[in-house]
């Protein structure tokens, strides 16, 4: 006989750990605690069926699923769900100030818990600013859920007020869209969307709500209990086939994070590519998968990564990625790696079947969660594998690429500032930033020791940094959050430091203001040097607009300033705001400088 408690022992939890270890709503393994009293099968199969309205019904089935916050700019589409939010424990309701910030910070949210992160706007323009996020949460592999508030069900098709076809508008950037006409399949809808959100390859799910339809009663309808993400074990033919190949290779190398990437994950893969000598690089912004410290790790891979690191790819006879899709920015626009990579043997660990060979020819590939897999490899007898040296060589290589000079070559040096950084920033410090070439000095000489402590985003999208950071700091409001900023970065959603302010958050914002788009800048001087357009930039006082806001700020010219306004910054609390002038010739963590690209031209 199959009873409800042994249903429930077979379930893995959305975060990967396995919840026979639980005792007392508490994984002992890992020290988890969920967010709310979870409800039992029993009790959801033996409840009644209360008289519910549909906006109480939706927002029950969030409450089921795990939801314990949304964010939200309010539209008069949706206000039944605004008013069941007031009566609802469990669940905080964040007011951001443009849709683009809800969803950047329900993106960030979710890469923080692996549960969806859940956001609430508006027909028409708030959707419209809200896709960005989506888009995001597609290419970075985040679940995530949007609710759209809508125009009535008998308005359609009459290019309504705010109407846009939804399904067919978020259909291409997202897992699933889908519209919900009949408020008695909400439960459905809510179960299917989650799960849609955390399987295989996570991403972000569309939901359209009419408004007529948040008024009605949901008769008969019952809360489904909370999904789990499927925990696909790997082959064990397929892993000892991995291990031979491994053990026969003479130059190995691995590259991983990405989907579904978490601590566990982390733990296991580090043990494994630690026992054996594996050199480990991390793909583009994700280099909170492995610990810094580890003898094996070898550096980031996107833009600007360290020249030895590159060589050691291009040369490795086997190449290991797990939980990565091997996109453009990891393998240099498909230049370091292939996608037929003749004399290197690929061996893909995912847990989407759609990614293995769809871009890349795969010498082997296993379907399987990554957790699920980077435990087996950690448990697995590799005897028969003799050690790399290569690990500790690539370790060394990155240890010298990491480490910050200390001579000054500009009056502020950003090299040095980040030297400054690492002395004075928690060593778990959580560091939020959006697109820029301001970015590659913290992917170069920041750590990124904690986990999580990546918060970026692998499309390249603007704008991502003080949202993400307004999401990390209400999450981790014991940890030291950092929004780190170029000038064009910063001002495309500055205002949500207004939220950050209204619910009194600890965040240090750090601007780096060279007056330019400068990545673009770059470019054109590699393309068109000499030639300017559309590039420069007259900016604010950042440091005032800090202070407008509530916050301490400060303006800085010089590596000195810097030292001691980081100094001063990083034990006081609320918003905190370093306004750093720089100077234009610094494009590049990895030298890149104005007068040197014009000289190569």
């Amino acid at each position: 006989m199959v009873t409800i408690s042994g249903i429930a022992n077979c379930i893995l939890s959305t975060d990967g750990t396995d919840s026979r270890s639980w005792q007392d709503g508490r994984c002992s393994n890992h020290n988890w605690l969920p967010p709310q009293p979870v409800r039992t099968i029993a009790a959801w199969m033996n409840a009644d069926s209360p008289l519910r309205t549909a906006s109480r019904l939706l927002v029950d089935c969030l409450l089921e699923q795990g939801c314990d916050r949304i964010f939200t700019v309010p539209g008069e589409s949706f206000l039944p769900v605004l008013d069941t939010l007031i009566d609802t424990d469990g669940i905080d309701t964040v007011t951001c100030r443009q849709e683009g910030g809800v969803a950047f910070m329900a993106c960030a949210d979710a890469t923080m818990t692996g549960r969806p992160g859940v956001a609430f706007v508006t027909r028409g323009p708030g959707a419209t600013n809200a896709s960005i996020g989506v888009h995001v949460a597609m290419q970075d592999s985040q679940p995530m859920i949007l609710f759209i508030g809508d125009v009535d069900r008998g308005m359609r098709d009459r290019e309504g007020f705010q109407e846009i076809d939804f399904s067919a508008f978020f259909a291409p950037i997202s897992k699933w869209a889908a519209r919900i006409d009949d408020a008695a399949r909400i439960p459905e809808y809510i179960a299917r969307a989650w799960s849609t959100a955390i399987s295989g390859r996570p991403g972000p799910v569309v939901l359209a709500l009419p408004e007529d339809m948040l008024h009605e009663e949901a008769i008969g309808a019952l809360v489904r209990p909370a999904v789990t993400r499927p925990a696909q074990a790997p082959c064990p033919d397929a892993m000892d086939a991995m291990m031979r190949m491994i053990g026969d290779a003479a130059a190995p190398m691995a590259i991983i994070g990405g989907a579904g990437w978490h601590e566990r994950t982390r733990h296991y893969f580090t043990e494994f590519a630690e026992r054996i000598g594996l050199p480990v690089a991390t793909a583009f912004r994700r280099q909170d998968a492995i610990p810094p410290s580890s003898a094996v790790y070898a550096g980031n891979l996107g833009y600007g990564p360290n020249p030895r690191l590159v060589e050691r790819v291009r040369e490795a006879d086997l190449i290991l990625v797990v939980g990565a899709r091997l996109g453009e920015a990891t393998t240099d626009g498909y230049s370091i790696i292939t996608p037929d990579h003749p004399g290197q043997t690929l061996i893909h660990i995912h847990p989407d079947p759609e990614e293995l060979g769809r871009v890349y020819r795969t010498d082997l590939a296993l379907c399987a969660d990554t957790a699920e897999f980077a435990e087996s490899a950690a448990l697995w007898d590799d005897s028969d594998i003799i050690a790399f040296d290569a690990g500790a060589e690539a370790h060394r290589d990155w240890q010298e690429w990491n480490t910050p000079h200390d001579e000054a070559r500009y009056d502020l040096d950003l090299t040095m500032a980040m030297a400054a950084a690492r002395r004075l920033l928690p060593d778990d410090a959580i560091i939020c930033n959006g697109a820029g070439n301001f970015s590659g000095w913290w992917h170069r000489f920041w750590p990124y020791a904690g986990f999580p402590s990546q918060l970026a985003p692998t499309c390249g999208a603007m704008g991502y940094g003080i949202p993400a950071a307004i999401a990390a700091a209400r999450r981790f409001p014991e940890r030291c959050v950092v929004a780190a900023s170029g000038d064009g970065d910063f001002l495309m959603n500055a205002q949500e430091l207004a939220t950050a302010g209204q619910y009194g958050l600890n965040l240090l914002i750090i601007i780096f203001d060279n007056s330019t788009y400068g990545t673009i800048r770059m470019h054109q001087e590699r393309e068109y040097p000499g030639r300017e357009s559309a590039t420069q930039l007259a900016n604010p006082d950042f440091a005032m607009m800090g202070k407008s806001y509530g916050g301490w700020a400060k303006r800085v010219a010089t590596n000195a300033e810097f030292d001691a306004a980081l100094a001063k910054a990083v034990p006081m609390e609320g918003i905190r705001l370093i306004h750093c002038l720089t100077d234009i010739e610094q494009l590049g963590a990895a030298g890149a400088t104005i007068s040197g690209l014009r000289a190569k031209n």
